[in-house]
């Protein structure tokens, strides 16, 4: 059985850990925090869980709160996995110092803002306990999917590369976009996000935070299994980032404060503040080009979410993943042959009565040059609750005493290669 104990819980990803029981971890949860209210919202996520109609959770909460709640929590010592979701600029020297201590780690994204806590990330990494980061993206079923037939070389072939010496902008093997909105309704309830969100010194720049996921997911699609090394199999190519310019109305609904925190003075003008949160990148991973592109708008359209999209280019074929207003901003699964369109749609077809046990009810679409993957409404199963998976992962590798070999070289990796993207395109 293990305790969960949460270090300063600043950020909603830390509640969705508990979003369900597990029976290997223990209904006494232990919360060491400053006070404010990043901590009460914690708390009242967590007691929602506790109060809804269908399959409550029994939290029972144990709180200290205090400026010396690092000290306390690891004086008392009343669990054995600590949950980090919080301040991005000081996550790092959290996950390093309960990582020596001896305590398993999980910590929400980003566990850097900069090269200089690249130490702390591989002393971390070089052994026992697991410290794991949170990576929601592999549970989606659109996504494993998309994973299963990048690895079929009948329907996928393999990644079309850029021809040696030819240009930064030739079109990569791989494309991530990701879309976001500063305003959201999360759980039902519009997302009430702390004023230090909007700091860049402790929040960090938009290239290296939601673009660890689009990273991670280039790294799980090229290795598959492999490890990745920064300087031998990926290279950064390219990099830039931009603001989006956030009216202080539209901040003050976002965090109930009137006014903007003094550190983000330099950055507002007539009211508005310029948030250096989006952030693009080309990288090399074994000769496949990636481009990631991180965007955060105001709010969403009426009726409108947060998009992505994904494009894998194969010799075979071509592979999407499109949410957006054009698919009812849910997830849709596509391939285009682009040679031997006969043999492709044979070979995944194939591979669709060979995901019947796993992806029950999965089938093939054709749509004109296009075969369209249907996924039946069961296999979406929503972000909110791949928190509760990720937690589910961790502990069976804590139980097992070993972890996948690819794990803690990949994150180094991809950390790495954000961490010096942030700081490459903040000089220019």
């Amino acid at each position: 059985m293990h305790t969960l104990l949460f270090l300063n819980p600043g950020h909603f990803h830390a509640a969705l850990t508990l979003r369900e029981s597990h029976p290997r971890i223990s209904e006494e949860v232990y919360v060491y925090a400053e006070p404010g209210p990043d901590l009460e919202r914690f708390l009242e996520i967590v007691e929602s869980f506790n109060r809804r109609n269908e399959h409550p959770t029994r939290w029972r909460l144990h709180t200290y709160t205090g400026p010396d709640c690092v000290d306390k929590l690891t004086e008392e010592r009343r669990g054995d996995i600590v949950v980090i979701a919080g301040h991005n600029d000081t996550k790092m020297a959290a996950i390093h110092r309960m990582h020596r201590e001896g305590f398993a780690v999980l910590a929400d994204k980003p566990w850097l803002t900069g090269t200089a806590g690249i130490g702390m990330l591989r002393e971390t990494l070089a052994g026992a306990p697991l410290a794991m980061d949170i990576m929601t993206t592999r549970y989606e079923a659109s996504f494993a999917l998309q994973y299963e037939l990048c690895g079929n070389r009948d329907v996928f072939g393999e990644f079309r590369r850029p021809k040696d010496g030819g240009p930064k902008d030739s079109a990569p093997s791989i494309e991530l976009e990701s879309v976001h909105h500063l305003y959201k309704i999360v759980n039902g309830v519009p997302l009430v996000r702390p004023p230090w969100y909007f700091d860049i010194e402790v929040q960090g720049r938009g290239i290296v935070d939601v673009s660890s996921h689009l990273v991670d997911q280039a790294l799980w699609l090229v290795g598959r299994g492999d490890s990745l090394h920064t300087g031998r199999d990926v290279a950064l190519v390219s990099c830039r980032r931009w603001p989006t310019p956030v009216p202080l109305e539209l901040y003050t609904r976002i965090t109930g404060d009137r006014a903007f925190p003094e550190p983000a003075a330099p950055h507002v003008r007539d009211s508005v503040l310029e948030f250096d949160c989006n952030g693009e990148l080309r990288f090399d991973l074994r000769g496949v080009r990636v481009w990631v592109r991180v965007v955060w708008n105001l709010e969403p359209p009426p009726g409108g979410a947060d998009t992505h999209r994904t494009l894998l280019r194969g010799t075979r074929a071509e592979i999407a993943i499109v949410q957006g207003p054009e698919t009812a901003f849910r997830d849709e699964l596509t391939v285009r042959p682009v040679e031997d369109a006969a043999g492709v749609a044979k070979a995944l077809e194939r591979a669709i009565a060979g995901w019947q046990q796993r992806f029950p009810g999965t089938a093939l679409v054709p749509r004109g040059e296009e075969l369209k993957i249907h996924i039946p409404d069961p296999l979406r199963i929503g972000h909110e609750a791949q928190f509760s998976l990720v937690r589910d992962e961790f502990i069976g590798y804590v139980d097992a005493g070993e972890w996948p070999p690819d794990l803690a070289a990949n994150i180094v990796s991809r950390y790495s290669l954000i961490a010096q993207a942030g700081e490459t395109a903040a000089t220019g």
